[in-house]
């Protein structure tokens, strides 16, 4: 199979009804799409990531309405979230309705469904007159992709098309809320800030089950081949670490003790926001430079620095 990069939304809607695969852009990651009521894609979205049965897909819709054909019903609070955060890297976990397929949510009562913020992959729903099963277009574990060349690299002769929207927005997955028992409860730190989710609806509870009940759950996740490192003290993991190859991620600042060229800088005078977006790429580029060890400065566990800091935490493990 060739893999073809363009921006072409026919194309893609053709390709999307026909229930093959394409990689689309979202402002959270690159997601790999499939029509969300056909098995034969779903299958292929889970083959093609090589993603384990019990880990559930996002279904992307292009407008709030389409919900009504998909969930039961929308909690007060959901509509509250919608109306504040969407189109946007919010994604609600509802009970769905049955014509969602039990493989899209791992035989779970919800679905977790989200209206992104990007006008190519909006008009392209639209064009197909589908909603999309798109978990992020990258090998399972692996480092998601903000560019369709990371989408490329990777998934190279597996799908037909990548839709090429730039580079996403966040760079971090969308943040994810549930509601099990009508109590708000987030089940993946994202690039909404738990601080800006709680300003809208009040206090929301942390979800503490070991069983992968949302998107983004498991331990391992968003890791690099190279063994990485997050530091609380960065100067003194680089001396650990010296007799090594190393590369440093990092902010604000370099290291007055490794070459510049061995560091990125995520963002300058704290711009956690650019740091996100700039994280999973700096991630690949790190990965691709033949280092024996990559050290990433752990961030402040407040606002975005929260989100960045729970991914680093899944690819280190």
């Amino acid at each position: 199979m060739i893999t073809e990069i363009g921006n072409d939304i026919h194309i893609a809607a053709e390709l999307l009804r026909a229930n093959k695969l394409v990689a689309i852009p979202t402002e959270t990651v690159y997601g790999l799409a499939g029509n969300v009521f056909s098995e034969a894609a779903v299958k292929q979205i889970f083959g093609v990531k090589q993603r384990p049965a019990n880990n559930p897909l996002i279904v992307h819709v292009h407008n709030a309405d389409i919900l009504n054909e998909i969930v039961r019903s929308v909690p007060a609070e959901a509509k509250i979230l919608l109306n504040a955060f969407t189109p946007g890297p919010l994604t609600l976990l509802l009970p769905k309705k049955n014509i969602v397929p039990d493989m899209v949510t791992a035989g779970l009562p919800d679905v977790a469904v989200r209206l992104p913020d990007h006008n190519l992959t909006l008009a392209l729903m639209a064009e197909a007159g589908l909603p999309l099963a798109a978990p992020s277009a990258n090998p399972y574990t692996y480092i998601s992709p903000t560019s369709a060349m990371h989408v490329l690299q990777m998934l190279n002769g597996k799908i037909p098309y990548i839709l090429d929207g730039g580079s996403c927005k966040f760079g971090l997955e969308s943040t994810i809320i549930g509601f099990p028992k009508g109590v708000p409860t987030l089940y993946r730190k994202g690039a909404i800030p738990i601080e800006e989710i709680e300003d809208k609806i009040g206090k929301i509870k942390l979800a503490t089950s070991e069983k992968v009940l949302a998107p983004g759950m498991h331990a391992k996740h968003y890791s690099p081949k190279t063994k990485l490192i997050v530091s609380d003290d960065l100067e003194q993991d680089i001396q650990k670490y010296s007799h090594q190859k190393i590369g440093v991620i990092t902010y604000n600042v370099y290291s007055n003790l490794l070459a510049n060229e061995h560091q990125l800088l995520l963002c300058r005078h704290d711009d956690f926001k650019t740091a996100g977006a700039n994280l999973y790429g700096a991630m690949h580029a790190m990965d691709s430079r033949d280092y024996d060890i990559i050290i990433v400065r752990k961030f402040p566990d407040t606002g975005i620095g929260i989100s960045i800091n729970d991914r680093l935490s899944r690819a280190k493990a």
